[in-house]
């Protein structure tokens, strides 16, 4: 087999279009995605066809024609805007005779670029794992496998199942310390909750202005940039408001078809969102794709279990559209649902203060509760979120509790219980 050619700066794209609406991906998207990792693009390759081939994913005829413009350009990588197979990767790099990305290992390169965190750095890493051990086969072709039998038994094998050891015990050891850095955002998530203070959390598709919005609320110097996945690791901080304080954090922007391998390893730093009191949810009103963007974020949302917490629409870059002022869109009730804004400009931050000052202040319950000694488990759960404010027991052992909790977290509780819960409140209101 050939030698193994590292990344390098010249690569070819391939962009295949496919009958079924839930794999197609966008061209324009993939180039971004190549710019933002450091490459170059020296050539496109498209075509269309209802489903993947299995060796090849873009059947021989494509495969030798990518191979010709690889030769062409003097291109040292292919990157398909799409999820390829490991043996799907190793046959393109036999005809093509250089190294062969898919979408996912493209995504990850650029979070190995943007962490910057040391829990960053092991989420990254843990995500990387997960893909490489799917992969492993492909950097020991040049050695003998197993092949069954007595006296078959090559040397290939015994490092395979060495790499494979090794591994799992990195992935374990990666676990572990992100565990630990879990429990630290529960504390401070904890301490968050006992000073009433409402956590408020940037989400959006990436590239959408969520870390200059943060920017310029809260007067921080988060990285930001036209590119993207600019921003990975989350970052928290305090805005005041007119009536109180919050807690604003700013999180990885989300994309079509994020990486499983992705959201597992960053389940520690989603859990922001998941926690959160309420998102804001930035639209770059400007992209043509808004519409599909504002989609693949709410299926992203849905797939952490974040899709029942409240959301305040933030249309941003109003400064690149015609004729559209900041202002505030209001629902038959009175509440803001949409804010109009300019983060680049500074347009509208006041009304979206505003529209934020008005839905937080309405997201803590005060809750007089009954339990009976048959759902004691709930205890554990209201305990864990440090909310109970007075407990005694009556003469059937029913726990009666007076409670203090964020409706985010209540609405929470209650979807978990299947209801359940619900029917022990015997007194509730709202904390203004």
């Amino acid at each position: 087999m050939f030698d193994r050619y590292e990344a390098g700066e010249n690569a070819v794209l391939v962009h295949i279009d496919f009958s079924d609406e839930d794999s197609r991906e966008d061209l324009v998207e993939l180039q971004l995605l190549v710019e933002s990792a450091g490459a170059q693009s020296v050539g496109v390759i498209t075509g269309s066809r209802r489903s993947p081939d299995r060796k090849f994913f873009v059947g021989s005829g494509k495969a030798d024609e990518l191979a010709a413009m690889v030769a062409a350009t003097e291109a040292n990588v292919v990157i398909f805007n799409h999820a390829l197979s490991p043996a799907q990767e190793r046959n393109l790099e036999m005809v093509c005779q250089c190294r062969v990305l898919d979408r996912t290992t493209l995504i990850l390169d650029i979070f190995a670029q943007r962490a910057r965190t040391y829990e960053g750095k092991l989420q990254v890493e843990l995500a990387q794992l997960r893909h490489m051990s799917t992969r492993l086969i492909r950097g020991w072709t040049h050695l003998e496998r197993q092949k069954g039998g007595i006296g078959m038994r090559g040397p290939g094998e015994t490092q395979l199942e060495t790499d494979r050891r090794l591994l799992r015990g990195r992935i374990s050891n990666i676990n572990k310390r992100l565990a630990k850095v879990d429990k630290q955002r529960e504390q401070s998530r904890r301490a968050r909750r006992r000073s009433d203070l409402a956590t408020v959390s940037l989400v959006g598709y990436t590239n959408a202005g969520k870390s200059t919005l943060f920017n310029s609320l809260t007067t921080s110097d988060v990285y930001a940039a036209d590119q993207l996945f600019a921003t990975l690791d989350p970052t928290l901080r305090k805005l005041d408001l007119d009536d109180g304080s919050i807690i604003l954090a700013d999180t990885v922007g989300f994309i079509r078809h994020l990486p499983h391998d992705l959201v597992a390893a960053f389940k520690a730093t989603l859990q922001e969102t998941r926690e959160a009191d309420l998102l804001l949810h930035i639209v770059d009103c400007h992209d043509e794709n808004m519409g599909d963007n504002f989609e693949q974020v709410q299926l992203v949302l849905k797939e952490i279990g974040a899709e029942d917490i409240p959301q305040l629409i933030v249309c941003n870059k109003i400064d690149l559209l015609d004729e559209v002022n900041p202002k505030i869109d209001y629902d038959d009730e009175g509440v803001p649902i949409r804010v109009w804004v300019s983060a680049q400009k500074q347009q509208g931050l006041v009304l979206l203060k505003e529209a934020i000052n008005s839905i937080v202040g309405k997201t803590t319950l005060s809750l007089n509760l009954e339990i009976p000694a048959t759902a004691g488990h709930y205890l554990g759960q209201l305990y864990r979120l440090d909310v109970i404010q007075q407990k005694e027991y009556d003469d059937l052992g029913n726990c009666i509790l007076s409670v203090r909790i964020l409706e985010a977290d209540w609405r929470r509780l209650v979807k978990q219980s299947e209801g359940e819960l619900e029917t022990f409140v015997v007194e509730h209101s709202a904390v203004e």
